[in-house]
């Protein structure tokens, strides 16, 4: 029987882009190009991230949102508006959450690009642009808390925290929430030359306090009326108070509900801007 022949192909040789090529797609795409980058990096150590961003949120929900609430339901069943403490609180947590976020990836490996590892040279140093750099970092970032507010809205959902069929719109909600916070604060890390403490500070005197002061385990309006306005300038109570409204039909009157909307995306916007402008300062336009 003759011996079967194995026909082989040689493929093709691989060829790079010519400069021009590489330059215009750089140009056209140079945002995306960097998001994927930051995305790669990221994806190194996914399990910290996923543990860090949904575990912790996680744990806060079923401490505050499931044991506290059957002391709270038991003792004040309508102090929420009629509905349950879990129902209550699962917005504030899942706003809360990208904050939390916003504030550790915007601080550190910000100043990390400018100082440590200067990793915003190697890319400045190609025919990217400046703001490309900040907008695919921003980019990158964005569809990080995406998916994690995503996946924690579908735990807040199984436990029936989330009644309302426009509940799913929480999750852009909070996404624009931590980026309103985020964003200025990424300008901020970008304008710091020697770290010094100051990202600490930030935590623990901007941070912790809007966390406890913005209306996330009781309504902001039984504070005193002396401690009323951290909640007012706060990015987490306005989007705490939309991601209510849309996840069980919070009562709000319509032009407040304006403002939330309003606040949270004109913090985003000048945070951005700022940052294009110190990047801009620090890296060369």
């Amino acid at each position: 029987m003759p011996a079967q022949q194995t026909r082989t192909t040689t493929a093709p040789p691989l060829r790079a882009h010519p400069p021009r090529v590489s330059a215009e797609r750089a140009r056209r795409f140079g945002s995306w190009y960097y998001a994927e980058h930051a995305l790669k990096v990221m994806n190194g150590y996914r399990w910290t991230l996923i543990a860090y961003s949904v575990g912790n949120p996680v744990m806060y929900l079923f401490a505050m949102g499931v044991g506290l609430a059957t002391l709270v339901d038991r003792n004040s069943p309508d102090a929420f508006g009629g509905v349950s403490y879990l129902a209550f609180i699962a917005p504030a947590l899942l706003s809360s959450a990208t904050i939390m976020t916003a504030a550790t990836e915007f601080t550190f490996p910000v100043m990390d690009g400018f100082k440590w590892r200067r990793v915003y040279y190697g890319p400045h140093a190609s025919p990217l642009a400046v703001h490309q750099i900040v907008n695919g970092y921003i980019i990158a970032i964005t569809l990080r808390l995406l998916l994690m507010t995503a996946i924690y809205f579908g735990i807040v959902a199984a436990f029936g925290a989330s009644p309302s069929p426009w509940g799913w719109v929480a999750v852009p909600v909070a996404v624009l929430c931590g980026l309103s916070f985020g964003l200025p604060l990424m300008a901020y890390a970008a304008s710091i030359k020697e770290e010094k403490g100051q990202f600490a500070l930030v935590m623990r005197f901007v941070v912790t306090p809007l966390f406890l002061f913005s209306g996330t385990f009781f309504p902001l309006d039984t504070l005193p009326i002396g401690l009323q306005w951290i909640g007012w300038i706060s990015p987490l109570w306005h989007g705490t108070e939309l991601g209510r409204l849309l996840t069980y039909g919070y009562q709000e009157p319509v032009w407040l509900v304006v403002i939330h909307v309003v606040y949270l995306i004109v913090l985003a916007i000048l945070g951005w801007r700022m940052a294009r402008k110190i990047y801009e300062k620090r890296l060369g336009a």
